[in-house]
């Protein structure tokens, strides 16, 4: 790989000093757009640009969503948003086979660039793959494999690129966006709507949406610098491979017919025949809600820890009120069932949140099974203030 450079720069100089000697622009660059597959880092697709030059045959393919899942803490620092990525230069042979065995598709829109754009955009591509250029601050919806390959494309244009669109109407939000690619894995997200707070509901912009490459890929389509289409070319490399049976890849996730909704829903009937039950024999059940403080703790402690989080649009979560790390300072005295201590002002604030967790809705969308969650722990906090009036 490290001979790679020279080739490409060989490429840039044989745009910038050859073409006016060579009568054919040998040269093309192209956006690739790779369709999600089932492995969890690719429900939503991949874009890369491909270098081609017909008379030397070389041909590349430039990927900026290299990453190692063996670096230390690695799951940690990107839900933090401290994960770096990478990019990486590849013979574009390599890299088709890769996503033909993943069981994607690959689509080329080969660019209309006139020689001094491509030298251009030659050139910012061997600086970015300059040894201390080559690693970047991921953020999903800001700044990933697909706006980066965007980018250096657009900011070296002479022009702006305009859209042919007639679009009046508002775009979605980033969340919406998302639940277009993951509406089958609903525990992904789920995940997903759980970390993400209100920063996710406001509208998106057309290049706001361009984080997701199919999004990109369809509005290259409609993109124009000056009178001049940019994509000349667009044909499909290959097509998607399906699963079948019990093949299965390495980190490949499936399809679930246990929905958040069904826990959620079996949890609320569970909540409720348990409260009748104490209130027909007179009992409290403590282990029940010492069991609902200590998971409603538990999953407190990472959205609270993401109000640190690099990420903009997880600070500000609405599912704090319901999901935080307080009942974790409560549940001693759960165990130890002395009623004694237990004042109703406990539950009143219990009751207050959750009552404004419900308001909350209004902006913000809760991930899949939460309002569920919510009437159980509602239901458990009347009942016990009930109890202690």
């Amino acid at each position: 790989m490290n001979n790679i450079k020279h080739i490409l720069l060989a490429l840039f100089l044989t745009i910038v000093t050859g073409v006016k000697a060579n009568p054919v622009d040998s040269i093309e660059i192209s956006l690739l757009t790779c369709s999600p597959h089932n492995e969890v880092y690719s429900l939503y697709g991949h874009t890369a640009l491909r270098i081609r030059d017909s008379i030397s045959k070389q041909d590349w393919a430039v990927n900026y969503g290299v990453f190692d899942f063996s670096k230390p803490f690695f799951v940690p620092r990107f839900v933090f948003g401290l994960t770096d990525y990478e990019m990486g230069i590849f013979p574009f042979r390599l890299f088709c086979e890769e996503y033909k065995y993943l069981g994607s598709s690959i689509t080329e829109q080969v660019l209309d660039l006139t020689a001094e754009e491509k030298a251009r955009i030659v050139q910012a591509i061997l600086r970015n793959y300059e040894p201390q250029n080559r690693e970047y601050r991921y953020n999903f919806f800001y700044k990933n494999c697909t706006t980066q390959a965007r980018d250096v494309i657009y900011d070296n244009l002479p022009l702006d690129v305009t859209y042919k669109t007639n679009k009046t109407k508002d775009l979605p939000s980033y969340r919406e966006l998302i639940h277009e690619y993951n509406e089958e894995f609903r525990w992904a997200r789920c995940g997903n709507d759980l970390l993400l707070g209100v920063g996710a509901d406001k509208n998106t912009t057309i290049d706001e949406q361009q984080f997701l490459p199919e999004k990109l890929m369809n509005d290259f389509d409609k993109a124009y610098v000056g009178n001049r289409k940019l994509v000349k070319e667009k044909k499909v490399l290959f097509e998607a491979r399906k699963y079948e049976g019990t093949e299965v890849l390495p980190m490949m996730i499936k399809p679930t017919t246990i929905t958040p909704t069904h826990v959620g829903t079996a949890l609320l009937v569970l909540i409720i025949i348990l409260t009748l039950i104490e209130w027909r024999t007179k009992k409290l059940f403590y282990w029940v809600d010492a069991i609902l403080m200590v998971a409603c703790g538990l999953a407190g402690i990472l959205l609270f820890l993401m109000l640190f989080s690099q990420h903009p649009t997880v600070r500000v979560n609405l599912q704090l009120l319901l999901l935080n790390p307080l009942p974790l300072f409560f549940v001693v005295r759960m165990i130890k069932r002395s009623r004694k201590k237990q004042t109703d002002w406990q539950f009143r604030m219990w009751i207050i949140l959750i009552c404004l967790f419900f308001a909350g809705s209004a902006i913000q969308h809760y991930a899949e099974g939460m309002h569920l969650l919510a009437a159980s722990l509602l239901i458990r906090n009347v009942a016990r203030f009930l109890k202690k009036a």
